[in-house]
């Protein structure tokens, strides 16, 4: 069988690399055996002004983590994954209690949608329930790489407000991987991340983490972690806005967890 001469491969482009490049898709034609590295400097040929931003860059094929040099084949998508802020799927339970709500929503997130989490998440079995809310502010925070000089132009200004972006097929896969991840660490079951996009005016919710678990312990490391590692992993992006203009925020993701710091497994017994 003849080898094909080329390969076409789809570069999606998010965040502030969406925005420099003026488009949210890119195609690229390469030749057979070509990898992820190769997708990113035909990206560039293309469109020049996406170069700056490659120290920054993780990557994504077909919606996973992938490094520079994997391998491509027709018909593939790439991902270029910025620094990031650092459907929705109901409540399943299993046959061992185990329950996740994960959830991206365009909507806003209403004052009593933390109680709501709770009451579907808990058992009898649970004395303890963890929330973390996540509200937008108005001091700015750190910029992304490459944003240091508009985030110079409006030192001083407050934000009027941010703007979520996500990539929402990977990041709900990612949030699921968290899940996993807490279970085995905590063994905590049920677990509730949802995670706003478009515009959140000042004050309002961008995050809301919701850990339940027969211990008080295990429910808040389980809490913690949940925002931690979506800040830090999920393909998700934040801008603040001012009267002017807009500033991405964030660091370049971290591809997998970061490594426990004591063994697995449930914590302490404790009343509650």
């Amino acid at each position: 069988m003849d080898m094909p001469r080329s390969i076409l491969v789809r570069v999606r482009l998010f965040a502030m690399q969406r925005q420099a490049a003026g488009t949210r898709e890119l195609r690229v034609e390469l030749q057979p055996g070509s990898t992820v590295a190769d997708a990113w400097s035909g990206a560039v040929e293309a469109v020049p002004a996406l170069a700056p931003g490659r120290a920054s860059l993780r990557f994504a094929v077909n919606g996973s983590y992938a490094s520079p040099d994997t391998p491509l084949a027709d018909g593939d998508e790439v991902a270029c994954i910025p620094p990031v802020s650092g459907g929705a799927d109901e409540a399943a339970e299993a046959d061992d209690g185990r329950r996740r709500i994960l959830e991206i929503r365009a909507a806003p997130l209403a004052d009593e949608l933390a109680t709501e989490l709770a009451e579907r998440l808990a058992t009898v079995r649970d004395g303890a329930v963890v929330v973390f809310v996540g509200r937008t502010r108005v001091t700015p925070g750190t910029p992304a790489p490459g944003q240091e000089a508009e985030a110079e132009r409006h030192a001083g200004r407050a934000v009027e407000e941010l703007e979520y972006e996500a990539f929402e097929p990977m990041a709900l896969s990612v949030l699921d991987q968290i899940a996993g991840e807490i279970e085995a660490r905590w063994d905590v079951r049920r677990l509730a991340i949802v995670h706003r996009t478009g515009v959140v005016p000042l004050g309002e919710a961008s995050i809301v983490v919701v850990a339940a678990s027969p211990h008080r312990d295990a429910a808040f490391e389980a809490a913690r972690y949940a925002i931690d590692e979506t800040k830090a992993r999920a393909p998700i992006w934040k801008a603040e806005r001012f009267r002017d203009g807009q500033v991405w925020i964030g660091d370049p993701a971290r591809t997998g967890p970061t490594r426990p710091e004591g063994p697995p497994g449930p914590a302490r017994s404790d009343p509650g």
